[in-house]
């Protein structure tokens, strides 16, 4: 088998809030997109692989092919969560349809399309918080061990303390403000509704809350603005850090990455550089990369 004019190559970003793929040629050329639901690991792997295959897929059928076409399609996909134990192995033992597929974290995807495959770091405010850099050769990893123990400044971290914020204003333990009235709203003004949403929210449900802060914030709300300025203040830990580990260019990324910049501090302003592409532009990068290993490997009857 060797990389032929036929050859497609995708890539993938499967984060909590959804899963996006991209299709391109040999030449680089974009050919499709496709969408699908949440490919979060935390939720099974048969969830994830199910939905790295619809958006796949529905890329396939964006630019015309047939879903035959996968077997002639080198993947590259980015899984929010694939650094929990055996989980990587796990996917790696499943079967796919596409001519072959390597699995990476989304910030590895990340990082990558961010730099255009040289050296830099970034850090992500999303639904979670990572930093993340690729030095030298070497990862380096700052947070991002997932919520509720980790991701400190990212969506679900600020959904959730806008909630227990609401539910201390309730109690009169602090005075009430517009954000904590509009979050016990969402509850029906009922302490136990927000006890039985947290038994089984996941980290993308508490995020649904952070626009609603980032929105009272701006308008001055003392609560959102407290809950804001903390948030701010982990990512900069996370930039601090990996600068402090010699990581010289470091792009900010992430849902929350454009309204929380405001709210860094001038010199961490100008420590971020804008990201030169996406995650997925670095998946592709990364499945021509691993798609030449594995033709090298097949012609040498490794495999």
């Amino acid at each position: 088998m060797e990389i032929s004019t036929r050859t497609l190559f995708i890539g993938i970003d499967g984060g909590g809030s959804g899963c996006r793929a991209r299709l391109a040629d040999v030449d680089g050329r974009i050919l499709g997109h496709g969408e699908a639901g949440s490919a979060a690991v935390r939720l099974g792997v048969e969830h994830a692989l199910a939905a790295v295959d619809a958006a796949a897929r529905a890329a396939l059928r964006d630019a015309g092919f047939s879903p035959d076409a996968l077997a002639r399609t080198h993947a590259v996909a980015g899984l929010a969560g694939i650094g929990r134990k055996s989980v990587l192995a796990e996917l790696e033992a499943h079967r796919t349809a596409f001519a072959s597929v390597a699995w990476f974290n989304d910030a590895i995807i990340a990082c990558v399309g961010a730099h255009g495959d040289r050296d830099g770091g970034i850090v992500i405010a999303g639904t979670g918080s990572v930093g993340l850099a690729l030095q030298g050769g070497r990862e380096i990893r700052v947070g991002g061990y997932g919520f509720p123990i980790s991701d400190e400044g990212s969506g679900a971290d600020l959904g959730l303390r806008a909630i227990r914020s609401a539910l201390r204003a309730h109690d009169g333990r602090i005075a009430a403000t517009n954000l904590t009235r509009a979050v016990m709203a969402r509850f029906g003004g009922d302490p136990f509704e927000a006890v039985a949403f947290a038994d089984n929210a996941t980290a993308t449900d508490y995020a649904k809350f952070a626009p609603l802060v980032m929105d009272h914030a701006e308008a001055g709300d003392p609560v959102a603005c407290m809950a804001v300025a903390h948030a701010a203040a982990e990512i900069e830990s996370l930039a601090t850090r990996l600068a402090a580990r010699g990581v010289r260019r470091i792009a900010l990324l992430g849902g929350l990455a454009t309204r929380l910049t405001a709210w860094l501090s001038g010199d961490m302003q100008h420590l971020f550089v804008p990201a030169e592409g996406d995650a997925i532009d670095g998946a592709l990068a990364l499945a021509r990369r691993y798609a030449s290993e594995f033709c090298t490997r097949r012609r040498g009857g490794a495999e």
